[in-house]
């Protein structure tokens, strides 16, 4: 015969003096000696006899127990523990406040201050958002495994190398974050989905660089005073990556020194250091033609607004029919110095903007070797303007 339910009143209830008493169905109300007083559930899982609690009085009023009771009465009928079964939801519900996209967001965020202007270009965070986040963005980090990873990246393993190999590698990354912040991850999930996807059968190809003997030629053709052509002669003469060149601002020239912000440096690990660039007298020419173009204090400004765009200056050579890139002229620059001049190594990688040797060594060395290269860069300004 059904237990009678609905046997206490809103009113009994919140009037109740000490004791126990039964709303019917295993559901109880308890008012404690010291006035407080909550809601539990007795049931039967499994053979056993639990109570369950189902929270404190007044914040869960008599109707919204009945309720709570009846759906955890319900889980006893088909078989299931209901107190195991809550745990179970709750612990769902944990993951789900920490899926992937809030936990790759969380990453970038700590690492911005790492990456060149705090990443706003977005070439870190991109190959997560544009290879990883669409298909595994809304699983909780803490069910990620190696079989998702390979399947969302097999697609590109092979015919995007590179850009896999980051979003793998980004990936990881995300994944220690996640461990960082205490949640069950498998650290080996990429590790695992790489032995699954097998090496990769894309080779890496260097960017296409003129040879150092045809730079001249290059060089000396563009005559025609644009924007571009100037922003293309600057990066010839100082051998410094698109970036700076693009964002060069005017207060960054003292006499014959630019000074490149550490931020916008490629690859250094010094990153707190500012990179000094001695300009050639031709370098220094190129600065006047282009200070009536200046706009907001940019030597190089964009047609409506910023400066050019990384791809104004690739354009242009794609234009000419060329298969060689702006950045390519860095490894010419770099041939030259090893055939064509007795610049010691680290001079020549110096004059790149790379970090040469030890933390031990640099501790010690503390010279960029301005001098030298300042000679050097006059001698390959001449070299391209009279060859």
């Amino acid at each position: 015969m059904p237990r009678p339910l609905n046997k206490l009143s809103a009113a009994a209830v919140k009037s109740a003096t000490p004791g126990k008493y039964s709303d019917g169905g295993g559901l109880w109300f308890h008012k404690r000696d010291d006035g407080g007083a909550q809601w539990f559930l007795r049931i039967t899982a499994h053979g056993r006899r639990r109570e369950m609690g189902l929270g404190r009085y007044p914040d869960v009023t008599l109707k919204d127990a009945r309720k709570l009771a009846e759906r955890w009465r319900a889980d006893a009928v088909r078989g299931l523990d209901p107190i195991k079964e809550r745990e179970r939801k709750r612990r769902e519900q944990a993951r789900n406040l920490h899926l992937l996209k809030d936990i790759a967001l969380d990453a970038f965020e700590s690492r911005k201050a790492d990456l060149k202007g705090d990443g706003k270009a977005g070439r870190w965070f991109s190959p997560l958002e544009l290879h990883v986040l669409p298909k595994l963005g809304k699983v909780p980090v803490a069910d990620l495994d190696q079989t998702d990873i390979r399947d969302t990246l097999a697609p590109i393993w092979h015919v995007k190398a590179d850009t896999a190999r980051k979003a793998m590698n980004r990936l990881s990354i995300c994944m220690r974050h996640a461990a960082a912040l205490g949640l069950d991850v498998d650290l080996q999930a990429t590790d695992k989905a790489r032995a699954l996807l097998g090496k990769q059968r894309h080779k890496a190809q260097n960017i296409p660089a003129l040879p150092w003997q045809d730079v001249p030629a290059f060089y000396q053709s563009l005559t025609d005073g644009s924007i571009t052509t100037l922003a293309l002669r600057f990066l010839i003469l100082t051998a410094v990556r698109s970036y700076p060149v693009r964002f060069l601002n005017v207060d960054q020239i003292d006499g014959d020194i630019w000074t490149v912000p550490a931020e916008a440096m490629k690859g250094r690990r010094d990153a707190t250091t500012d990179f000094r660039v001695p300009l050639s007298s031709e370098a220094l020419a190129v600065i006047e033609q282009a200070r009536p173009f200046a706009r907001e204090g940019f030597l190089f400004p964009g047609v409506r607004k910023g400066v050019i765009s990384d791809m104004t200056m690739s354009k242009f050579m794609e234009r000419r029919g060329m298969a060689e890139r702006p950045h390519g002229f860095r490894s010419s620059f770099r041939d030259w110095l090893a055939e064509a001049t007795n610049a010691p190594h680290e001079v020549a990688e110096t004059c790149l903007g790379h970090t040469v040797g030890g933390a031990v060594e640099r501790a010690y060395r503390r010279t960029d070797f301005l001098d030298q290269r300042a000679t050097l860069m006059q001698r390959w300004s001449r070299f391209l303007v009279s060859a």
